[in-house]
Protein backbone atom coordinates (compact mmCIF):
# COMPACT_ATOMS: atom_id res chain seq x y z
CA UNK A 1 0.00 0.00 0.00
CA UNK A 2 0.99 3.56 -0.69
CA UNK A 3 2.12 5.78 2.52
CA UNK A 4 0.63 9.53 1.66
CA UNK A 5 2.52 12.13 3.72
CA UNK A 6 1.06 16.04 4.28
CA UNK A 7 3.77 18.60 5.16
CA UNK A 8 2.50 22.43 6.30
CA UNK A 9 4.75 25.15 7.39
CA UNK A 10 3.33 28.42 8.73
CA UNK A 11 3.94 31.44 10.88
CA UNK A 12 1.51 33.37 12.58
CA UNK A 13 1.92 36.71 14.54
CA UNK A 14 0.12 35.44 17.74
CA UNK A 15 2.30 33.91 20.60
CA UNK A 16 3.28 30.47 20.78
CA UNK A 17 1.33 29.66 23.52
CA UNK A 18 -2.34 31.06 22.30
CA UNK A 19 -1.50 29.12 18.74
CA UNK A 20 -0.76 25.85 20.77
CA UNK A 21 -3.80 26.30 23.13
CA UNK A 22 -5.79 26.40 19.95
CA UNK A 23 -4.53 23.33 18.41
CA UNK A 24 -4.52 21.08 22.08
CA UNK A 25 -8.05 22.10 23.02
CA UNK A 26 -9.34 19.21 21.18
CA UNK A 27 -12.98 21.75 20.88
CA UNK A 28 -11.32 24.33 19.45
CA UNK A 29 -9.32 22.26 17.41
CA UNK A 30 -12.15 21.29 15.47
CA UNK A 31 -13.55 25.01 14.90
CA UNK A 32 -10.02 25.44 12.77
CA UNK A 33 -10.89 22.46 10.88
CA UNK A 34 -14.38 23.21 10.32
CA UNK A 35 -15.71 19.54 11.33
CA UNK A 36 -17.41 18.37 15.17
CA UNK A 37 -14.84 17.44 17.51
CA UNK A 38 -15.50 16.40 20.70
CA UNK A 39 -13.14 15.25 23.41
CA UNK A 40 -14.21 11.93 24.75
CA UNK A 41 -11.42 10.59 26.76
CA UNK A 42 -9.89 13.15 29.36
CA UNK A 43 -5.77 13.03 29.68
CA UNK A 44 -4.26 11.75 33.11
CA UNK A 45 -2.37 14.99 33.20
CA UNK A 46 -2.60 17.97 34.60
CA UNK A 47 -4.04 19.30 30.88
CA UNK A 48 -7.30 17.17 30.28
CA UNK A 49 -6.26 17.52 26.19
CA UNK A 50 -2.55 16.14 26.92
CA UNK A 51 -1.07 13.11 26.67
CA UNK A 52 -4.02 9.95 26.11
CA UNK A 53 -6.77 12.28 25.56
CA UNK A 54 -8.83 11.07 23.02
CA UNK A 55 -11.05 12.63 20.70
CA UNK A 56 -13.74 12.35 18.44
CA UNK A 57 -13.94 14.09 14.98
CA UNK A 58 -16.94 13.63 13.20
CA UNK A 59 -20.54 12.73 13.46
CA UNK A 60 -21.96 9.01 13.71
CA UNK A 61 -20.09 5.92 11.34
CA UNK A 62 -18.23 8.42 9.82
CA UNK A 63 -16.43 10.06 13.27
CA UNK A 64 -13.18 8.69 13.71
CA UNK A 65 -11.53 8.45 17.08
CA UNK A 66 -7.38 9.71 17.88
CA UNK A 67 -5.71 9.66 20.71
CA UNK A 68 -2.83 12.00 21.76
CA UNK A 69 -0.02 10.09 21.86
CA UNK A 70 3.04 13.07 22.73
CA UNK A 71 2.36 16.38 24.18
CA UNK A 72 4.83 18.82 25.41
CA UNK A 73 3.07 22.07 26.52
CA UNK A 74 3.76 25.49 24.06
CA UNK A 75 5.99 22.93 21.87
CA UNK A 76 4.53 19.53 20.61
CA UNK A 77 1.25 17.36 19.70
CA UNK A 78 1.24 14.14 18.19
CA UNK A 79 -1.66 12.12 17.84
CA UNK A 80 -2.69 8.76 15.85
CA UNK A 81 -5.89 7.41 14.77
CA UNK A 82 -7.38 4.52 17.38
CA UNK A 83 -10.48 3.66 15.32
CA UNK A 84 -11.52 1.86 12.54
CA UNK A 85 -10.72 3.98 9.64
CA UNK A 86 -10.09 3.91 6.08
CA UNK A 87 -6.61 4.83 6.64
CA UNK A 88 -3.93 2.86 8.61
CA UNK A 89 -0.47 3.57 10.85
CA UNK A 90 -1.84 7.53 10.87
CA UNK A 91 0.47 9.60 12.67
CA UNK A 92 0.02 13.67 12.92
CA UNK A 93 3.02 15.81 14.60
CA UNK A 94 2.43 19.49 15.37
CA UNK A 95 5.66 21.64 16.38
CA UNK A 96 5.19 24.64 17.00
CA UNK A 97 8.39 27.28 17.19
CA UNK A 98 8.48 31.04 18.25
CA UNK A 99 10.76 33.27 15.78
CA UNK A 100 13.24 35.99 16.93
CA UNK A 101 10.28 38.53 15.80
CA UNK A 102 7.72 36.84 18.70
CA UNK A 103 6.23 35.14 15.88
CA UNK A 104 4.65 31.42 15.75
CA UNK A 105 6.05 28.49 13.34
CA UNK A 106 3.81 25.63 12.93
CA UNK A 107 5.38 22.60 11.13
CA UNK A 108 2.21 20.12 10.81
CA UNK A 109 3.22 16.91 9.49
CA UNK A 110 0.67 13.85 8.87
CA UNK A 111 1.32 10.26 7.78
CA UNK A 112 -0.27 7.81 6.50
CA UNK A 113 -1.10 4.42 4.44
CA UNK A 114 -4.31 3.70 2.40
CA UNK A 115 -6.24 0.68 3.53
CA UNK A 116 -8.28 0.52 -0.06
CA UNK A 117 -6.10 1.06 -2.76
CA UNK A 118 -6.42 3.99 -4.51
CA UNK A 119 -8.35 6.17 -1.83
CA UNK A 120 -5.10 7.43 -0.39
CA UNK A 121 -4.81 10.30 -2.80
CA UNK A 122 -8.33 11.51 -2.54
CA UNK A 123 -7.81 11.18 1.30
CA UNK A 124 -4.68 13.11 0.96
CA UNK A 125 -6.25 16.11 -0.80
CA UNK A 126 -9.45 16.13 1.36
CA UNK A 127 -7.48 16.88 4.82
CA UNK A 128 -5.21 18.39 3.36
CA UNK A 129 -7.55 21.32 1.81
CA UNK A 130 -9.08 21.18 5.28
CA UNK A 131 -6.15 21.87 6.91
CA UNK A 132 -4.82 24.67 4.67
CA UNK A 133 -8.46 26.40 5.14
CA UNK A 134 -7.72 26.17 8.92
CA UNK A 135 -4.48 27.49 8.99
CA UNK A 136 -6.38 30.57 7.72
CA UNK A 137 -8.18 31.05 10.47
CA UNK A 138 -5.28 30.58 12.85
CA UNK A 139 -4.96 34.46 13.81
CA UNK A 140 -8.85 34.79 14.32
CA UNK A 141 -8.96 31.82 16.66
CA UNK A 142 -5.90 32.42 18.30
Amino acid sequence: MATYIIQIEDTFDVPREKVFALFSDHVRFGNLLGAPVKRIKDSDEADPNGLGSVRKIGIGPIALEETVTGFEPDSLIEYTITSLSPIRHHQGRIRFSETLAGQTEIHYTISFEEVIPFTGALIHSALEKALLRGMKRVPKLA
